[in-house]
């Protein structure tokens, strides 16, 4: 008798305990038709907006009974993107969301709008591997990582050298951020099975010739020492470290180097003021390079360097706050006789725009 009253009790409080519990939340909701709804619970909250990454503003969430914000919006175009709330002014991953964009400044949740024919899904062909090296720099006097994507017929036993593209992250990304948010594998994959692109090797490492600017006050770019000292890194210690671990082809015609916004210019500064390491060059919404001059910047260059560069690729959305300074930059390029090839697309500071550049430059690589 003891035990049934035991068990009735029991059976009470886990009711109680379950009525009481709020209701699990499906948050991003991804709709069939691209539309999604975002939800958010908050009761004691007065505002709470969504931040979407591509957005021109943030959009105000509505509150039911049960404190539950909520938003549908869309349809959006296939693709991946960053969000957070905005809670009476304060920015918050969702909770209901385990898809993360990791970022060394600011952590955002991420949904993803599926759609067929895009080089960043993942899609049944084979696959190359991701391998995740650890260093000491002595230049910088710290400890490092770096991702080596290896395309899926590499096989270190065999005698087959492969054309290596070192490709470059942004400002507050770490060096997981082609891999995690840009996907560059997955658009290598699907690329290189259609025989779109040449099967090659890519180096994504941390990009930081000083990682003490992630944090700091004031204006990062202003660091020439993070931008200068990161080429030294890169012809030091990366390539000579990538090249005695893997099948790599070592002149400068099988090496190519393109980075997106802080690594967009460090791949201008390191790319054309070294032509006798790399042959290819792109710059994807290449940041503010803070320079005295571009003459200053890159004092050697003139229409002689045409006949040494394979590719000199420089592409920015229209609707990037950086468009200026790269038609600046393209403008004196012009003046100086060199040439390039000019890509304007629509779009913010992005990685939907850099996953595209990615997808439309690696097909030109190495050819």
């Amino acid at each position: 008798m003891r035990n049934l009253l035991l068990g009735a009790v029991l059976m009470t409080l886990s009711s109680l305990l379950l009525a009481q519990s709020p209701a699990k939340i499906v948050s991003p909701d991804v709709r069939p038709n691209g539309r999604v709804t975002f939800r958010f619970r908050s009761p004691n909250a007065a505002k709470v907006e969504l931040d979407l990454e591509g957005a021109a503003e943030r959009t105000p969430m509505e509150k039911d009974a049960q404190g539950i914000w909520s938003v549908t919006i869309g349809p959006l175009h296939p693709d991946f993107y960053g969000y957070s709330f905005v809670q009476d002014g304060l920015g918050l991953v969702d909770p209901s969301n385990s898809l993360m964009k990791p970022n060394l400044l600011s952590q955002e949740s991420e949904v993803h709008v599926s759609g067929s024919g895009l080089a960043w899904e993942v899609a049944d062909v084979p696959h190359g591997t991701i391998h995740h090296h650890f260093y000491h720099s002595k230049i910088a006097n710290d400890d490092r990582d770096m991702y080596v994507y290896t395309p899926p017929a590499y096989d270190p036993s065999t005698d087959r050298q492969y054309p290596v593209l070192y490709l470059l992250h942004g400002f507050s990304d770490d060096a997981s951020g082609w891999t995690a948010v840009g996907r560059a594998n997955v658009i290598l994959d699907n690329l290189i099975a259609e025989g779109k692109a040449k099967p090659m090797i890519v180096v994504m490492p941390l990009g930081y010739g000083d990682i003490g600017v992630v944090g700091s006050p004031g204006d990062p770019w202003q660091s020439k020492q993070n931008l200068f000292r990161f080429t030294d890194m890169l012809l030091d210690e990366i390539i000579p470290q990538v090249e005695s671990q893997y099948r790599v082809k070592k002149d400068r015609d099988s090496r190519a180097i393109a980075g997106l916004s802080m690594g967009g210019a460090e791949s201008l500064l390191t790319g054309l003021n070294h032509l006798d390491q790399f042959a290819w060059i792109g710059a994807f919404s290449s940041g503010n390079m803070h320079l005295e001059s571009f003459d200053a910047g890159f004092p050697k260059l003139d229409a002689a360097a045409n006949k040494q560069f394979k590719l000199l690729w420089i592409a920015c959305g229209t609707d990037d706050q950086l468009i200026k300074v790269n038609r600046e930059f393209k403008a004196w390029l012009k003046q100086k006789g060199v040439q390039f090839t000019d890509i304007e697309t629509p779009g913010m500071h992005t990685w939907m725009v850099w996953r595209r550049n990615l997808a439309t430059l690696a097909p030109l690589l190495f050819q």
